[in-house]
């Protein structure tokens, strides 16, 4: 009898747990946090506000405020408190990366294009296979290391104009920064894998707010550049922050970052449509490269995990 009671709770508990549902509710929500992402550049270049720290300010203040939140509706204030508590140092080194690639990113903006910054982005998975090869040995295969020679020429290629002074140095250093920085997090977070996304980076946009407080010559704003800077915050950063934790747990690596790089490719569109910024050839030359390296590398790797998963079993 028991046995038979025990039998209906595993049957009960397989039929709750589909994973066709929760595969395409995680491609849905990673892509949507991709979408949202790719408006980050475009809300950049509609702040009027002059000063960089202003506006790193409220949209660190709006995104940590929408991450709480988050946070206290999926997992209530003792939830809430122990994910902060227990993060750890890992924990906060993926904080100060975010915190410095967020403020790189907002800087970045004055001095380069919106496609350098996200094109070179694209490259932070690869990246960050190089950087656990360097610090901890990790074995990287002949096809990785094939990719990250290719995107380093594309990167190559992108920040070629910095050097005859038709691109500002500063502006292309900044962009390798915010890549190194990601690049960083995504380490610590493969060799730490208790490492919770969301308080980490809610931690970050704090450290930037407090930073970005102290520097900036004013906090006040107009009426335009509140709307926008809550929505810069709020819904670009933390909306996307929270569609992407949500959704990356219900996918393998390989196919999240795939579905990521929408975000890069559709970023300089936008800014391209709405604004009229248009990327130099070099750029386009430099993030094709990038993108083509990236993709087939992901496509390498989703075939090479589906193989892993459909092989024959032992009986």
């Amino acid at each position: 009898m028991q046995n038979e009671h025990t039998r209906e709770l595993a049957e009960q508990a397989t039929v709750q747990v589909n994973p066709s549902v929760e595969l395409k509710l995680g491609i849905l929500l990673v892509a949507a946090a991709a979408i949202v992402w790719s408006f980050g550049g475009a809300l950049g270049r509609i702040v009027t506000a002059e000063d960089s720290w202003t506006i790193i300010f409220w949209r660190s203040i709006w995104a940590s405020v929408f991450l709480l939140g988050f946070m206290l509706y999926r997992n209530r204030l003792s939830g809430t408190y122990r994910m902060f508590r227990y993060m750890g140092l890992p924990g906060l080194g993926v904080a100060l990366c975010f915190a410095t690639a967020s403020t790189s990113f907002i800087v970045a903006l004055k001095y380069t294009t919106v496609a350098n910054i996200l094109l070179i982005q694209a490259g932070v998975p690869l990246i960050a296979a190089l950087m656990a090869w360097i610090i901890f040995r990790e074995k990287v295969s002949l096809p990785t290391w094939i990719a990250i020679a290719v995107v380093i020429l594309g990167v190559g290629v992108m920040v070629s104009e910095s050097f005859t002074g038709q691109v500002s140095p500063i502006g292309d250093s900044l962009a390798l920064l915010i890549a190194f920085c990601f690049a960083t997090a995504t380490v610590i977070t493969r060799r730490y894998a208790h490492v919770r996304m969301a308080p980490a980076v809610c931690t970050g946009t704090l450290i930037a707010a407090v930073v970005s407080g102290t520097l900036a010559s004013t906090l006040v704003t107009s009426t335009y550049d509140s709307g926008i800077l809550f929505a810069f915050g709020a819904l670009n950063l933390g909306l996307g922050l929270a569609l992407f934790v949500t959704g990356a747990r219900l996918l393998p690596s390989p196919v999240a970052a795939l579905i990521g790089t929408a975000e890069p490719m559709l970023g300089p569109v936008w800014v391209w449509l709405f604004l009229n910024e248009i990327p130099s050839h070099m750029t386009l030359i430099g993030g094709a490269i990038i993108l083509a390296a990236l993709l087939a590398h992901l496509t390498w790797q989703m075939l090479h995990h589906r193989r892993v998963m459909v092989g024959p079993t032992p009986n």
